[in-house]
């Protein structure tokens, strides 16, 4: 190569390296450019990372058979529950059953789980975790639907401490059935009862029990429902044999509740008192008033079939006598009571009518012109006292145009001399007549029916109450 070019390409690399030495100067943004903390270059320890040909898990799952529970071989193992009850969605008497939203949390220890931990820390996981170790199979007895809570991710959390020991919390909405006794419905109180038990392991492998007692059971205090009064709340454990598979440990979550009677009061039992004292209303009718008696006791037995109907419509079919069926069923027969009184009354009035028509046949005197007569006015005399006033005795019989003669005569002289009589006593007239025309059954009605009606409602509310 030619000396000049070798000076040439020695000149352009020294040009090259002075350059690359030079500081470089940043573009103006207009923006001043704090300095910062130096803490913030400081990288937090990744105890998570597992370095190459060092493989160091925190927990060991890979290392042991998680089919098989902890210390197996060994005791049992016992497993403290505890529950938090979120809410109480839901009664149903013709499903007998409830639906009820909590928390259930298991502790046990698993050594196969300790870690070593300077810090004495517990880690948390999620469901993830959940499907590769050991977790107790709890399931809940006499179940109907059940599920776990998976929005927006599943419901359940894993703690794990340094030591071994494991919380299991999840969140579930169980339907479970509940064995009700409606022969005080609806003055009545319920316990209904979750069952929690092992499905595979027996006494002898798994020990389940209430952590702190009946502390291990916790409500919401706004938990409420809109026809019972939550009462209490309370735990309590047994043994469960099954003749093929052996003993098992049974939690009971137990709560009583009580009805409230407002409802069915407004619903039920006023409008049926109403109804009987509305059937008591015919027998201060007049007698002869067929239509509005006979109308007013087909309405109020209607209207009974019709409330007792709504009821057992909203009811399971029991084989046995509610108490709501009691009372319902006596006041529809006080209803229909009155309209077989009315019917004792039409007909005995008809009995008699029948039996003066023959009496008067009997009687010649007093048929005719002379009973028209008397009948026009209005009750004020009787047929004796028109006869002894037409002036003729009831065994004197006159010719026809003799005894109409007389009778006028009668009247005339009897509307003059007695019409002061008559005016000062008309308002008593009328004020009796409805008295007069009532049947002697109609009377004794009127306080018969509504004593022994207050005498049944006495027996009733001291009894059921």
């Amino acid at each position: 190569m030619p000396y000049f070019t070798r000076l040439i390409l020695f000149l352009f690399c020294l040009v090259a390296l002075v350059e690359s030495r030079k500081p470089k100067r940043r573009r103006w943004t207009g923006q001043l450019e704090m300095p910062k903390p130096s803490h913030l270059y400081k990288k937090n320890l990744d105890v998570t990372k597992i370095h190459k040909g060092k493989p160091q898990p925190l927990l060991r799952v890979e290392d042991h058979d998680f089919s098989m529970r902890p210390a197996f071989g060994g005791p049992a193992i016992p497993v403290g529950v505890d529950v938090q009850v979120e809410s109480l969605d839901s009664i149903s008497e013709v499903d007998m059953d409830f639906t009820m939203t909590l928390y259930l949390r298991h502790y046990w220890k698993d050594e196969r789980l300790a870690f070593p931990s300077t810090n004495n820390k517990s880690m948390t996981f999620d469901g993830r975790l959940v499907k590769k170790i050991w977790v107790p199979d709890v399931f809940f007895v006499h179940s109907k639907r059940s599920f776990t809570h998976d929005t927006t991710t599943d419901n359940i959390m894993l703690r794990v401490f340094p030591d071994g020991h494991v919380l299991y919390s999840m969140r579930i909405t169980v339907t479970a059935m509940c064995n009700m006794d409606f022969s005080h419905f609806p003055l009545d109180s319920q316990t209904c009862s979750l069952e929690l038990e092992s499905y595979a392991y027996t006494d002898e492998d798994l020990m389940l029990y209430w952590k702190n007692g009946d502390e291990s059971l916790k409500t919401d205090e706004k938990i409420s429902l809109s026809q019972f009064l939550i009462q209490k709340f309370h735990t309590t454990s047994r043994l469960a044999f099954y003749s093929s598979t052996g003993w098992y440990n049974r939690l009971y979550i137990n709560f009583t509740l009580r009805r409230h009677i407002f409802f069915f009061l407004l619903q039920t039992y006023f409008p049926a008192t109403l109804m009987v004292m509305l059937s008591w209303v015919s027998f201060w009718i007049d007698r002869r008033a067929v239509p509005a008696r006979v109308s007013l006791g087909i309405t109020t037995v209607l209207t009974m079939s019709t409330i007792i109907t709504g009821v057992n419509a909203s009811m399971p079919r029991v084989s046995y006598i509610k108490a709501v069926d009691i009372y319902l069923w006596v006041s529809f027969v006080f209803v229909f009571l009155s309209v077989l009184e009315y019917a004792a009354v039409n007909y005995l009035t008809t009995v008699q009518e029948r039996k003066e028509r023959k009496l008067r046949e009997k009687f010649p005197c007093t048929c005719g012109m002379l009973h028209s007569r008397t009948m026009m006015l209005d009750g004020s005399y009787t047929e004796s006292e028109a006869n002894s006033l037409a002036g003729y005795p009831r065994s004197h019989i006159l010719t026809e145009e003799e005894r109409q003669d007389k009778i006028v005569v009668h009247l005339a002289v009897s509307n003059e001399s007695n019409s002061s009589r008559k005016k000062g006593l008309l308002k008593g007239q009328m004020g009796l007549r409805i008295f007069q025309n009532t049947h002697a059954i109609d009377k004794y009605s009127r306080l018969i029916f509504p004593a022994s009606y207050i005498f049944f409602n006495l027996i009733y509310w001291s009894v059921f109450s």
